[in-house]
């Protein structure tokens, strides 16, 4: 399991080579990941999409 530091360094890296569009990346990344059976991965996955919706803020759609 990632640290909570780790989870934010790699969503800041996913949102600046990916832009916004980095959060569906990182939900496209979940879902295959619950496809495999990988739920630990997943969930990961989900806490790096949540974090970068923290980053991006609150006036960004």
């Amino acid at each position: 399991m990632m640290s909570e530091v780790q989870v934010h360094t790699v969503a800041r890296q996913m949102l600046e080579q990916h832009g916004f569009a980095a959060i569906a990346k990182a939900a496209e990344q979940a879902q295959a990941c619950e496809g495999r059976g990988e739920a630990d991965d997943a969930r990961e996955w989900r806490h790096i999409a949540d974090a970068m919706k923290i980053i991006r803020g609150p006036h960004q759609s």
